[in-house]
């Protein structure tokens, strides 16, 4: 099963009011790094069976905005094993219930993003062993015997690598 990992775009400063935080929206900076995320994974001609996020209000849109980029038709379906207070354990059973899918996209938050893909990546030795930045999107291969991180990409990657295509095609048409 492939895994793509995509932490919610930013969504401005953290409030305070815990009910009113799951209620935060991305701001601009956001819905642009959504788009860049959602464009280089068409280009990749990225499939997903199945798009699950947490029910946080920034997460749901970046799942939305991503998914519209793939042209994904089915509900996102939101899961508690994505929240912020989630634990590897819940993750895990999660996994376990979608294993015969072929590809699926995880949306959340961090710490949990980083720590799940860690451990995943690690067999179980590392929480730390990487770090998703807000809007990141990881891709993983999951065996039976191990996972395999196949890459990691920011949204300031993407957007740096989209600018030099552009200006790589301006050179081009003017000669």
């Amino acid at each position: 099963m492939i895994v793509y990992f995509l932490r919610h775009a930013n969504a401005g400063q953290k409030r305070l009011n815990p009910v009113q935080d799951e209620k935060r929206p991305l701001d601009k900076e956001g819905i642009e790094q959504c788009r860049y995320v959602g464009r280089l994974l068409n280009s990749l001609d990225t499939n997903v069976d199945l798009i699950l996020s947490s029910p946080l209000k920034r997460s749901m849109q970046t799942a939305a905005m991503v998914g519209n980029e793939l042209d994904y038709e089915q509900q996102i379906e939101r899961t508690p094993a994505l929240q912020p207070n989630a634990s590897y354990e819940s993750f895990r059973q999660l996994l376990l219930q979608i294993r015969e899918l072929e590809a699926v996209m995880v949306v959340g938050h961090n710490p949990n993003m980083s720590k799940f893909l860690s451990l995943l990546v690690s067999g179980g030795l590392s929480e730390r062993a990487i770090e998703m930045k807000k809007g990141s999107v990881a891709r993983v291969e999951i065996g039976p015997k191990r996972s395999v991180l196949n890459w990691l990409v920011t949204p300031r990657l993407i957007k740096a690598y989209t600018s030099a295509q552009v200006k790589e095609r301006a050179k081009t048409s003017e000669k």
